[in-house]
């Protein structure tokens, strides 16, 4: 039964990559920059999305996300406070987003109205690293209240990230946190990982991550 398995995985796999292309296609020739969201739950994403949004609105962007939640669409609601157009995915059980959701809740948007789409994957450690969502780029999330040790009980998500935001970064004292034991696990699963320190709550390294955005963007 193993050999079946895995065919099948290897197959939903090949599947969604093809999908994912064509996403990645779409996206570009709409002129849309593609941010992935992923981390565990509880690490933030949700208020550093929420912050995000309202910056980028604020100084002229035209911001929109998609929410990828198990159940309800709280998240999608209370980003939609930022003023911009947010759109919930209900996995109903399924641990992650793949491709095919992704292309069936862009039906009717307008894409080209709109410059960067942020995705806000289902908190999970695992599943979220194997599918590709056609994004222009994977920022995976870890909060200080997590530990040091996430990266390297968990590579895979930080091994396919194209930077890490470290997250809750005003409770680093209060968890013992040490900065440099997990700069140093992340390096060694994903060496020159660009890594930016944050705290959606008091503000504190917002900017940098809004200037990271900017870079990417812009190709650098």
């Amino acid at each position: 039964m193993t050999p079946r398995i895995v065919e099948l995985r290897q197959g939903l796999l090949k599947k969604n990559d093809q999908l994912a292309a064509a996403l990645r296609l779409r996206f570009r020739d709409a002129g849309l920059f593609v941010v992935n969201l992923v981390s565990g739950p509880g690490s933030g994403k949700t208020l550093l999305l929420e912050r995000t949004l309202s910056a980028l609105k604020a100084r002229g962007g035209r911001p929109a996300a998609l929410v990828g939640d198990l159940e309800t669409d709280r998240d999608a609601r209370r980003l939609a406070r930022a003023g911009c157009p947010v759109r919930q995915i209900e996995t109903h059980g399924i641990c992650h987003l793949d491709a095919e959701m992704i292309d069936r809740h862009l039906d009717a948007w307008d894409l080209p109205s709109h410059d960067v789409l942020f995705i806000e994957n289902v908190g999970n450690l695992v599943c979220t690293s194997s599918y590709d969502l056609g994004e222009s780029c994977r920022v995976a999330l870890l909060s200080v209240t997590e530990g040091e040790d996430k990266p390297l009980k968990y590579p895979g998500i930080y091994n396919s990230a194209d930077a890490v935001v470290l997250t809750k970064i005003d409770l680093a004292d209060a968890c013992e946190f040490d900065r440099d034991a997990a700069r140093s696990h992340l390096l060694d699963v994903r060496p020159g990982v660009r890594l930016i320190e944050t705290s959606a709550k008091t503000g504190q390294g917002v900017d940098d991550w809004l200037a990271f955005l900017d870079e990417r963007r812009q190709g650098r």
